[in-house]
């Protein structure tokens, strides 16, 4: 049974089945658009339920930009439960003889095999941790694998092809350095909202393929090495202080276009900063001062900085007006107090 509600602005054509065998459902997603979808167990509310079916919700969450919401439409699945039917009790001799006449009916493809045989392409089996499979823990579309909000205390096993993973409001504590380092296609990394306090110095740094690295909201100290793919950092809201980022830490950086480091009792500006950099956010620290050549070149006074559009500065005790030859090369002045 599929429903899609009348009122969705889903221009998308797809088809799913979820199949119960056991204890475990065996999902399928075909799509023709790269869209993102989380499926969430549960019952709809606005129609009575069928005793014989097994629901859950599909969530649809456009691929967008940071920063930019969307209306979420929810599609109601429902597939029919096994039937428990009262069988006699064969005898061996019995099993064997049904068995057979089962294989004789089953249809064969040209080369011998039965289409009911391995699972098609589509369908993916991660490794699993304690015998429970991640993607029936949390959920797995495609190659995004969520796993919002289920009390985590460690990063999970991962499919190998997975490239967006969301562990977002866990209680993960600490990044080893083998929990990603074996996902080569992995892109995005978000744990929001966890209770990090240390990681691997090489936890992410051999994963050439990332290109978005979400931190914020935890207790992290120091920054470990970063991957130069990376095009978005966002590190807010954490305990890096004066010591928590090395010298020269952004300096390689050269796809890095937001970089987010809000509340983080920092006392300086992390320099030097690549010329892809277009926001940057220092809200809410402990910066007194900045140096004339914090972001331009005092040795070169055609250079401009045309990219870096969105400094944030304000809540900071610092005094942006004591420093006007700072801002000289970029298009806007940074926010932020000017008396």
């Amino acid at each position: 049974m599929l429903q899609r509600p009348v009122d969705t602005d889903i221009n998308v054509y797809h088809r799913l089945t979820s199949v119960v065998i056991g204890e475990e459902a065996l999902r399928e997603v075909w799509m023709d658009k790269q869209d993102e979808y989380s499926l969430v167990p549960g019952c709809p509310s606005d129609r009575p339920l069928k005793s014989n079916y097994f629901y859950f919700s599909l969530k649809y969450v456009p691929r967008s930009p940071p920063c930019v919401s969307h209306p979420l439409s929810l599609i109601e699945i429902g597939t029919v439960l096994p039937v428990v039917v009262n069988r006699p009790i064969l005898s061996p001799e019995q099993v064997q003889e049904e068995t057979e006449e089962a294989e004789e009916s089953t249809p064969k493809l040209i080369d011998g095999s039965s289409p009911q045989g391995p699972l098609s392409p589509g369908v993916q089996i991660p490794e699993a941790s304690g015998g429970v499979s991640t993607c029936i823990l949390c959920g797995c579309i495609r190659t995004t694998v969520y796993c919002d909000d289920h009390n985590l205390d460690a990063v999970p096993p991962l499919p190998k092809d997975t490239t967006h993973v969301y562990l977002r409001f866990n209680r993960i504590s600490k990044i080893n350095k083998n929990d990603f380092s074996y996902l080569n296609k992995l892109q995005k990394i978000d744990l929001t909202s966890n209770i990090i306090t240390e990681i691997d110095e090489d936890a992410f740094r051999t994963l050439s393929n990332l290109d978005e690295l979400l931190l914020p909201d935890n207790k992290i100290r120091q920054l470990p090495e970063l991957p130069h793919s990376l095009s978005f950092l966002d590190l807010s809201k954490n305990r890096l202080g004066r010591k928590g980022i090395k010298q020269e830490a952004f300096k390689d950086l050269k796809d890095l276009r937001l970089l987010f480091l809000t509340n983080n009792h920092l006392d300086h500006i992390p320099i030097p900063l690549p010329d892809s950099l277009q926001a940057l956010h220092l809200q809410d620290n402990n910066i007194q001062e900045m140096h004339e050549d914090t972001f331009c070149n005092m040795k070169d006074y055609s250079y401009a900085r045309r990219a870096l559009e969105d400094i944030r500065l304000d809540g900071n005790p610092i005094n942006l007006s004591k420093t006007p030859q700072a801002f000289m090369c970029l298009p806007r002045i940074p926010v932020g107090r000017l008396i």
